[in-house]
């Protein structure tokens, strides 16, 4: 029996077909096979290009990929890269309508502190690094922290992120902190020597230095001086208050090895009230309850406030301009609120959560290109890509120490956004940077970040254990009463800053306590003590 041609064709078509799948199949499982090594780095093994969408849940960060030195090498090298998509307008509505569609981009980074993080894993929108990297790269386990894992290690025993800027704690339990905090007490210096340099660790020592500054400066280049400025309020709380203010008074996480309530903390009160004395007084801008931090930043860039509870990594770029128009118009730390004993502060420095944390969706276009990319980003290699560069472009090895060259030092001092802008590296892209391994590239700071950063050292303390509670993802009862009082108090906050007298100060007060009561606060506590009890275990402290 004869075949005709187009038979023929369509056989011989056939037989081309199955024999490219089974092709193609071998190379799949010898390039799985590869990676069944963690000496073998995955992202190696295939670099043609492709681009991730990569969203980042912060409005203010508006850096692009592939204009820059640092993202073109890292493209380049790895075959990788990146179209960031951020807000432009309210972040959590942004995060929320994802969410909702269920349709995320392929890695999301966003604070470990809210909602949108345990949402995200709750609905099952993210998918699991450690699963991803027994398939896909084991070198993954070579170059990430077992520590970091374990801490974000959730109920069903898969880790769904990694953070950036995050430090482990000592097996010893020294809460002691090698990297200062960024939690400061900040003064415009021009005004405070002005004013002769008042003690404001006392409540009228902090209000009647806010009063003179008002009246001796009312006006700053042509504007309302700010008397003191905050953090933004958000749904999370506002890190001023709930945070660097505690800090600053000494008020312990726990005594005795139980939870100790913070906010009814007498000198928190205190404090509290002063701030409401403040602003009844007009000393406190009704402008901090709505600002967001691009308003914030433009007003640092400015001047306008006189002082400010505030993170001093958050104002490098504005303290480097204002250093360069007047050396004496920049901010300095001093000592801030402090406790009846005038005890010295212990301020929060970097945690084992990190800054934010970063995650592969569900939706992603390649998971295995994506986890072999982010074991790439947290290795030391890619930290370094990242932070220092090209050599012998933007560093070198000098008297052997790897460095930023003096005139990118230079550039990275006297402009930011020209920095970012042409080379992209130090913190440029920050999303997975190890703060252990850049600490030993980072240059010397120059004069006005010099200031900012001695003044906390020793000062630093390592409050992991104590960190918000965001590793719980179901819907256990006790979690749900720690939410909803935790929520409570943000709108709360603000109401006891506003009150007409101390009077209905209390009134306030006493109706949120009266509310977590009906809630079932001791259920919270117990909550509580439960979560710091699983992380002295998953952090191996024993006290």
């Amino acid at each position: 029996m004869k075949l005709g041609k187009k038979k023929i064709f369509i056989i011989i078509a056939i037989f081309c077909i199955i024999t490219f799948l089974i092709a193609l199949v071998n190379l799949t499982e010898k390039t799985e096979t590869k990676t069944n090594s963690n000496e073998v780095e995955g992202w190696k093994l295939d670099t043609s290009p492709i681009t991730f969408n990569w969203y980042i849940n912060y409005s203010w960060f508006n850096t692009k990929w592939g204009n820059n030195l640092v993202s073109k090498n890292v493209t380049k090298k790895t075959g990788v890269s990146i179209n960031f998509i951020t807000p432009s307008g309210d972040e959590s509505e942004k995060l929320d309508s994802m969410i909702d569609t269920g349709n995320l981009p392929d890695f999301i980074t966003l604070s470990p502190f809210d909602d949108g993080y345990k949402n995200i894993i709750k609905n099952k929108l993210a998918l699991p690094l450690n699963k991803l990297a027994e398939k896909y790269d084991t070198y993954f386990f070579k170059v990430a922290d077992k520590q970091k894992l374990e801490w974000y290690k959730q109920p069903d025993g898969y880790v769904y992120c990694y953070p950036n800027y995050s430090v482990p704690i000592s097996n010893s339990g020294d809460t002691t902190e090698v990297y200062p905090s960024n939690q400061t007490f900040l003064v415009r210096k021009d005004i405070y020597d002005a004013l002769g340099k008042p003690d404001m660790r006392t409540p009228e020592g902090f209000l009647n230095a806010l009063k003179e500054a008002k009246e001796k400066f009312p006006i700053i280049n042509g504007q309302k001086l700010i008397p003191l400025g905050l953090h933004e309020f958000t749904d999370s709380g506002n890190l001023s208050l709930d945070s660097i203010l505690p800090n600053f008074l000494d008020i312990p996480f726990e005594k005795n090895g139980q939870v100790y309530d913070r906010i009814t903390d007498p000198e928190y009160i205190k404090w509290l009230k002063t701030f409401n004395d403040a602003y009844n007084l007009g000393l406190l801008s009704k402008e901090i309850f709505v600002d967001k931090r691009p308003q914030i930043e433009e007003n640092i860039s400015e001047g306008r406030y006189f002082a400010m509870l505030y993170q001093r990594t958050d104002i490098v770029n504005e303290q480097l301009m204002l250093y360069k128009n007047d050396k004496n118009s920049i901010y300095i730390p001093v000592d801030g609120p402090a406790d009846s004993k005038l005890d010295p502060p212990k301020l929060a420095g970097d945690t084992i959560s990190g800054w934010t944390v970063t995650l592969i969706s569900k939706s992603c276009k390649d998971p295995m290109r994506a986890i072999r990319f982010l074991s790439y980003l947290i290795s030391e290699e890619g930290n370094m890509d990242l932070y220092l560069g090209v050599k012998g472009v933007t560093w070198d090895t000098i008297d052997g120490k790897n460095e930023l060259k003096p005139d990118i030092v230079n550039l990275l001092n006297e402009d930011r956004i020209a920095f970012d802008n042409k080379y992209g590296a130090a913190d440029t892209y920050w999303m997975l940077l190890d703060e252990s391994m850049i600490q030993k590239w980072r240059p010397k700071d120059p004069e006005p970040l010099e200031v900012l950063e001695d003044w906390p050292k020793g000062k630093t303390y390592n409050y992991s254990l104590y960190d918000k509670i965001y590793n719980n993802n179901d819907n256990l009862q006790d979690y749900i009463i720690y939410s909803q009082i935790n929520d409570k108090w943000h709108s709360t906050e603000k109401n006891l800053l506003i009150a007409k007298n101390d009077t209905e100060f209390d009134a306030i007060l006493n109706s949120f306590l009266q509310y977590r009561e009906n809630e079932g606060y001791d259920k919270s506590v117990q909550y509580q003590q439960q979560k710091i009890e699983e992380n002295k275990k998953k952090l191996g402290i024993n006290n």
